[in-house]
């Protein structure tokens, strides 16, 4: 069964700031992790910025389980994700 993907705000203005190639990576990402996020994700040891991550080489999804929908929060380079928690 697929996950619905829903997206915050922030995440849209994340993913809009990266360029054309980054964009098609992400999006081809998160239709393979809607089938079976569970076989993907890793928890997050900081709630503050959401529950859990995926990792797409050097960039991460930071989203929430809700139900079927993975609520996606945010979406960053590794190295800038998590500074200004």
């Amino acid at each position: 069964m697929k996950y619905e993907l829903v997206s915050a705000r922030r995440a849209v203005r994340d993913i809009e700031k990266h360029n054309d190639q980054v964009r098609r990576r992400i999006k081809k990402a998160l239709e393979t992790y809607r089938d079976d996020p569970c076989r993907y994700l890793e928890k997050l040891s900081n709630p503050e910025l959401g529950s859990f991550q995926f990792r797409m080489g050097d960039y991460r999804v930071v989203f929430d389980l809700d139900g079927q929908k993975i609520v996606v929060l945010r979406v960053g380079h590794r190295r800038a994700i998590y500074r200004g928690i």
